[in-house]
């Protein structure tokens, strides 16, 4: 019987991800913040100036596995599980998914480190959150990062001018007007732990988010959108434009993102006096951090260490 060489290899490199993966998994500690009384889960590894990452949909704080292994030497880096997700508590109705209750969220992951202040990573909604937290508390933000996510004003240019953003916006507006228990739901099917881990490549990563899902509140997921999601049409008085930033600020964007359109980048260093950092990856799809994972760990660190 003649075995591939490259079958062989794919063992051997799935053997090394497999330990790698458990190290890491080894590695990390985790803890618990209390937000008047919802519990936000952390994941945190590493020794330094705090650095607290914030997960979108669909997912949860493993989503910063390759982020946190390159910042543990120089940072304290915090992954959270957002309220509804995974290890965190889930208050039910959809009121409790407003924005400002995701921005205290934070706020109480920071506190509960004994901290004034952090770097503050979001993604996808974790993006959307650590957008308004610098609006709001920008006293409690070192630096911001933000992945393929738009300023606000971006987002509110493209939903009333572009076509394809309005087009690529349609799953939000299913996902305002629906409920979890709906067949076509999530992307045309049902949404179900295995369904949600669907943009998962990696098997071994996909086996722990469809379980982090099995723990999650899916209505939750939904009240995010119902809550928060700029409706962007002619019926909507127009979005009280957010305050002017003051802070460095770094932005991914995955050139191939079919949710998020790239000109929503255009004007984001007119929103904000200190220095402005953009980043494209164009290969990448909407989950940079993963799609793109080197480019945006290395460029992540060298730029935080530039700016200690």
């Amino acid at each position: 019987m003649k075995i591939s060489i490259k079958l062989i290899l794919a063992c051997i490199l799935a053997s090394f991800s497999l330990i790698a993966q458990a190290d890491f998994l080894d590695e990390v500690e985790h803890g618990y913040a209390d937000s008047d009384g919802v519990k936000i889960h952390y994941a945190t590894m590493g020794e330094g100036p705090l650095v607290v990452m914030i997960h979108g949909f669909p997912d949860y704080w493993y989503s910063w596995r390759h982020q946190m292994e390159g910042l543990k030497d120089n940072f304290k880096v915090v992954a959270i599980d957002q309220r509804g997700y995974n290890l965190s508590g889930q208050p039910e109705g959809d009121e409790n998914y407003d924005m400002r209750y995701l921005v205290s969220d934070v706020a109480a992951v920071i506190r509960h480190f004994g901290e004034e202040k952090a770097t503050i990573v979001g993604h996808d909604w974790g993006g959307s959150v650590s957008w308004q937290f610098a609006f709001a508390l920008p006293q409690m933000v070192e630096r911001l990062v933000i992945l393929n996510l738009p300023h606000p004003n971006g987002i509110a240019r493209e939903l009333a001018t572009n076509t394809e953003q309005q087009q690529n916006s349609g799953y939000a507006r299913t996902f305002i007007e629906g409920s979890p228990s709906d067949p076509n739901i999530l992307f045309g099917g049902p949404m179900t732990a295995q369904t949600l881990a669907f943009w998962v490549s990696d098997p071994e990563a996909r086996a722990l988010y469809t379980e982090a899902f099995s723990r999650s509140n899916f209505d939750a997921m939904l009240a995010y959108y119902k809550q928060n999601y700029p409706r962007g049409d002619s019926n909507s008085p127009p979005p009280t434009p957010p305050p002017q930033l003051d802070i460095p600020l770094l932005v991914f964007h995955g050139l191939q993102d079919t949710a998020l359109h790239s000109d929503g980048l255009n004007n984001t260093w007119d929103w904000n006096d200190k220095d402005t950092t953009i980043v494209s990856a164009p290969t990448a799809n909407h989950f940079v951090q993963q799609d793109a994972a080197e480019l945006v760990t290395s460029t992540l660190k060298w730029w935080l260490m530039a700016r200690q």
